[in-house]
């Protein structure tokens, strides 16, 4: 009869993905040591010694002889020391403290200490979601990750402080540690402080943020400085719709992944706002690292992307921003294998007009000659400028708006009128406008004849790209969407078309 090998089970997380990890022991004659085998990286693989030290300080037995771990699937590589708990039991199934088949109901995760307490892990939202896709019903975390644990219905969840809590939990007698499953929280569900009624004048640029917020389209806000640039961008996730329970979650799984649930885990309700500086490298932006990590854009999936300032990129680090804003995911490959993360957010950017940020401000002077602006202007590549549907000239507000005691019109109202485009869109294709491909595209943006002829001979004369050609057509589609329209009308091209770099 084939021998079973104790096992446990951890996770491993490939991306932004927990991966179920099978973790089996075995013992045979020879010098005592703990090897481990499985592509672990240099964290895990000291992960035998702080084992080795817990499992003596919590009172148990270290099984004699020479004792091999092994982590399946073996392709794929296991890095940190969530694994710590689980190699530790599943040693100690190894001599029979402890029933493998008891063992086998869970997945564990955890740091061990020396002394046998369990330290704190990122990525627990994520690994038990995997762990409740497997059909792995029963789980154990340490005591201080029971807030993020309890977000995940259907799984029962035991938070232990120690290696010895753990084993009562395996062996039936720790349902003291069992955590129940309460309302998930959100934090800061709605929009927050930022509102658009605190912006004076500027209505080209809110109607283009209301115009990309509808539709999922990226937008570049171009003029001098102090004219609101940034102001306006921070208030775009406020127009944005409430996300959706899916949405939260993947969110959430993101940020555990990155160690931004901070000291109170919560359900993220916000739809995320990221603004890394324009010092930021390539790999800070679409992750990476030995085993690749989740960068900045990942991090503002379901959000917004702010680069302030967007022509003080190095050039190679707007570059990588190529693919993601096309397809909408970032594929980061490195010597320990290749990991695809989401990437479905709204780029904004803002960037001064030239050098001195002056070109076309009627209240100053431009120092910069045509040459230093065009060079200036260069750094951003004619590739990721076409990639951008709405280019807007941000002009200073006047004294006598600024000045101005009315509101401007509020984020709740703009929103309502983003919900309910978003809303015909979905009905329509089950996606958002800027994803539209193909026949989707050619069927829901059909053109008339006026409109044909208007945008036929723009492209003519200022030779736009065919990748030009389709974006309009989408940010049209968005336009009449606003409108409640259910055809494109000439109407709605001619105001694309206001949006488009020529």
């Amino acid at each position: 009869m084939k021998r079973v090998l104790p096992c446990s089970f951890a996770c491993a997380m490939h991306g932004v993905e927990g991966l179920i990890v099978r973790v089996e022991t075995g013992a045979s004659p020879g010098t005592p040591s703990i090897s481990i085998i499985g592509l672990p990286d240099r964290s895990l693989n000291e992960s035998k010694d702080r084992v080795r030290s817990a499992l003596i300080n919590s009172g148990f037995m270290l099984p004699a002889g020479r004792l091999l771990v092994s982590l399946s699937p073996a392709d794929v590589r296991k890095e940190g020391p969530a694994f710590d708990l689980p190699i530790a039991l599943a040693l100690l199934a190894c001599d029979g403290q402890l029933s493998p088949k008891l063992l086998a109901e869970f997945v564990m995760l955890g740091e061990l200490a020396l002394d046998g307490s369990l330290r704190a892990v990122a990525g627990t939202l994520p690994m038990l979601i995997a762990a409740k896709r497997a059909g792995i019903g029963r789980a154990i975390v340490p005591l201080v990750n029971h807030a993020e644990a309890a977000l995940i219905p259907d799984v029962q969840t035991y938070a232990v402080p120690t290696l010895a809590d753990a084993v009562a939990v395996v062996l039936g007698n720790g349902e003291k540690f069992r955590i129940g499953i309460g309302p998930a929280p959100a934090k800061d569900a709605e929009t927050g402080g930022d509102d658009f009624a605190d912006v004076r004048g500027q209505l080209m640029a809110k109607r283009a943020l209301e115009i990309a917020a509808a539709g999922g389209h990226n937008v570049i806000l171009v003029g001098p400085p102090g004219c609101g640039k940034t102001m306006l961008a921070r208030r775009m996730p406020s127009i944005l719709p409430p996300m959706t329970q899916d949405e939260s979650l993947d969110v959430t799984a993101i940020y555990s992944i990155a160690g931004l649930l901070g000291s109170d885990p919560h359900i993220v309700g916000t739809r995320p706002f990221r603004a890394p500086h324009h010092t930021s490298s390539r790999i800070a932006l679409v992750g990476g690292g030995a085993v690749p990590r989740p960068g900045e854009i990942t991090l503002a999936s379901r959000g917004v992307l702010y680069l302030d300032e967007i022509a003080e990129f190095p050039r190679a680090t707007l570059e990588v921003l190529r693919q993601p804003l096309e397809d909408g995911t970032v594929t980061v490959a490195r010597a320990a294998g290749s990991c695809t993360f989401p990437a479905r957010f709204s780029l904004v950017a803002s960037m001064n007009p030239c050098p001195c940020g002056l070109r076309g401000d009627q209240t100053a002077d431009c120092r910069c000659d045509d040459a230093t602006v065009e060079r200036y202007r260069a750094r951003i590549s004619g590739p990721l400028l076409d990639r951008i549907d709405l280019h807007v000239n941000v002009v200073r507000v006047p004294y006598g708006e600024l000045a101005t005691a009315a509101q401007s019109e509020p984020s709740a109202a703009i929103r309502s009128r983003v919900v309910a485009a978003r809303t015909r869109q979905f009905r329509r294709a089950r996606t958002l406008n800027a994803s539209l491909r193909g026949t989707d595209l050619r069927t829901h943006g059909a053109l008339d004849a006026a409109s044909a002829e208007l945008l036929e001979s723009v492209m003519q004369r200022e030779r736009l790209s065919a990748r030009s050609f389709d974006r309009i057509v989408r940010v049209a589609r968005t336009i009449a969407d606003l409108a409640g329209a259910e055809r494109l009308a000439r109407s709605h091209v001619a105001e694309a078309l206001m949006y488009r770099r020529t």
